[in-house]
């Protein structure tokens, strides 16, 4: 019996049908859940099908408009947030000190790392769906729906949280210090939920109009108020240097009590500075989700991407130089560096103010990067079928996920509207790094195992493939966490360095191992990831290491919040998926044998 008519016979035991038709049949549904998730979780899609038959769910194509300075205009809007104010001055007086400059460099490096694994993945496959369809193409259903999960809890909070923040710099830039000013108390609330901010809904919503309107002209009004941005940025700069002391790089106000020299607290420090700061890059996965809208993929996603990732360490270096020569680097407010060191000096209160209006606009550019980001990720987790389809409708006039655009720009005002998500932005960055973790893996196991083919003696081959690579996956992971838990916990001295030094050698001998041991199984024909899987791994390493760097409550958070994203994988998507994926296979889904296993990128 062929697999057409396997599946079919099995509809007929189910019921027949939609899941979701009636009462009776999504209870049919439910009892067939062991079978379904046998069926669907790790089920993964060839990748010229997830170009090509999964992307006409969305109807009319989005429109390929945009060329690699759209993108590197993203990548900046997207990463030079307003959060940089603030995160270069807990960095260097909490971690780093003046070495905050190196804490930069290094995490630009690891960002850079990242992006290379996006990149390969965005230039062979060029769909929207950017970490979900990297998933969904290797790992498979289950861990691609996690993972896109997260990605829009990620954006819809942290959306929410910046749009509420624009009001207090909006506020800096004209001289209003309290933000309560601009937002309406509501009596007989929740501490937290009892301050309605209309700036940060009518910002949001803005947004969301000119998204849905043309994804070109997004990307010009975020080119010029990046331009702008960087123009206020360099000019903070400026102003630093010529302002600052050269001797504040090396000597503290307090000399007493706190150490001196350009690294006060070491290489741990700076480190310890890295993670601090790492956050701050997030922002460049966002270009990769425009991959369906480029020109060019092969050769504007890789200048697009890794240029952005670039220009923003030059920045932050520069930022971090200028700031540290301002003050004594234990002199510096934590909360409010550049602000604080301004206003201490004699007639340079408005420089404040000038900083109010440079975050504004970064506020106002990240927000609109992240919104187009946020739309595609739903766009393409619609045409998987674990979301119901209509999200992943393309508007015919505009060339636009509208749906899915509308949808998540009312989701995100109506939280702006009420509440206070300072509290949920750890969850956030724990949800970050674990789709950094996720793609830099996946991108190693494709490398090494191969795209998913139907065909009985090629599947079988991929999955003698596969064993060798998952185990070094779970390996090496094992040992990164290792290092991050002895990093974190163990005593200082001789023996934390023994212990830390051995366990980065074993990291070592493993990929050593891995890349002796185990051939490649495919080579990207356009662009791939330089130094394969040293360069993965690295990221893996990493990521791991700036999760271990997260405060235990919002790991509990993270951990609810992935349990009822499982609930609702068991209770509704494996059903929507199974109706889309198996049900097409039934149906006959439209072609030949030979073509379709064309389709799925196997040899015929």
């Amino acid at each position: 019996m062929d697999k057409a008519a396997l599946v079919a016979a099995e509809n007929t035991d189910d019921g027949g049908g939609s899941s979701f038709s009636g009462l009776r049949a999504y209870g049919r549904a439910l009892a067939q859940t062991p079978r379904r998730l046998a069926r669907r979780a790790c089920a993964a899609t060839a990748p010229r099908e997830e170009m090509s038959r999964v992307r006409a769910r969305s109807g009319p194509r989005m429109a390929r408009a945009l060329r690699w300075w759209d993108l590197v205009g993203l990548g900046l809007g997207g990463m030079v947030g307003a959060g940089v104010f603030v995160t270069t001055g807990r960095a260097a007086r909490l971690y780093a000190g003046p070495g905050v400059v190196v804490s930069y460099a290094i995490a630009g490096l690891c960002a850079l790392l990242s992006a290379f694994c996006y990149t390969e993945f965005a230039v062979d496959m060029p769909v929207a769906g950017g970490a979900f369809s990297y998933l969904r193409v290797t790992f498979g259903e289950f861990a691609a729906f996690l993972t896109g999960a997260n990605l829009i809890m990620e954006y819809v909070f942290s959306n929410a949280a910046v749009a509420r923040s624009l009001t207090a710099y909006l506020g800096t830039a004209v001289g209003v210090d309290a933000p309560s000013k601009w937002r309406i108390p509501v009596p007989g609330l929740p501490e937290g939920f009892n301050q309605v901010d209309l700036v940060a809904v009518g910002v949001i919503l803005l947004l969301s109009v000119c998204i849905c309107y043309s994804t070109k002209e997004s990307s010009v009004v975020n080119l010029v108020l990046t331009g702008v941005h960087v123009a206020f940025i360099l000019f903070i700069i400026v102003m630093g240097f010529a302002h600052g002391d050269a001797r504040n790089l090396s000597r503290p106000a307090d000399l007493a009590h706190n150490p001196g020299g350009f690294f006060p607290h070491g290489a741990a420090g700076v480190f310890n500075g890295a993670a601090a700061v790492y956050l701050s890059y997030i922002g460049y996965d966002a270009v990769s989700t425009m991959a369906e809208e480029v020109e060019r993929p092969d050769r504007d996603i890789p200048a697009g991407v890794s240029g952005s990732v670039v220009l923003v360490t030059a920045l932050y270096c520069l930022m971090a130089a200028s700031m540290s020569m301002l003050l004594p680097y234990d002199a510096i407010d934590p909360e409010a560096p550049f602000s604080g060191a301004f206003k201490g000096r004699e007639g340079m209160a408005w420089v404040s103010n000038v900083i109010g209006a440079g975050a504004s606009l970064g506020i106002l550019t990240s927000l609109m990067v992240a919104m187009l980001g946020q739309a595609r990720y739903l766009c393409v987790i619609g045409r998987s079928g674990v979301v119901p389809a209509w999200l992943a409708r393309v508007d015919p006039r505009t060339a636009t996920p509208v749906n899915a655009s509308a949808f998540l720009g009312l989701l995100t005002a109506a939280l702006a509207l009420f509440t206070e998500l300072d509290v949920l932005l750890n969850l956030v960055s724990i949800g970050t790094l674990f789709v950094f973790y996720m793609v830099a893996n996946a991108v190693v196991y494709r490398r090494y195992v191969g795209d998913p083919c139907p065909i009985s003696g090629s599947a079988q081959q991929q999955g003698r493939r596969a064993w060798p690579t998952l185990a070094f996956i779970g390996f090496f992971s094992l040992i990164a966490l290792s290092f991050t838990l002895l990093w974190q916990f163990a005593p200082g001295g001789a023996t934390k360095f023994g212990l830390l030094s051995g366990t980065a050698a074993a990291a070592v001998a493993a990929v050593a191992a891995f890349q002796a041991l185990v051939p490649q199984a495919r080579e990207p024909e356009l662009w791939g990831v330089p130094g394969m899987p040293w360069v993965p791994a690295a990221s893996v390493f990493l990521n791991v290491f700036l999760l271990g760097s997260l405060d235990r409550p919002s790991y509990a958070r993270f951990g609810v919040f992935s349990a009822a994203a499982v609930l609702v994988y068991v209770l509704y998507s494996v059903h929507a998926s199974y109706d889309a994926e198996e049900g097409g296979v039934a149906d006959g889904g439209g072609g030949g044998g030979g073509d379709k296993l064309q389709d799925q990128g196997c040899e015929v």
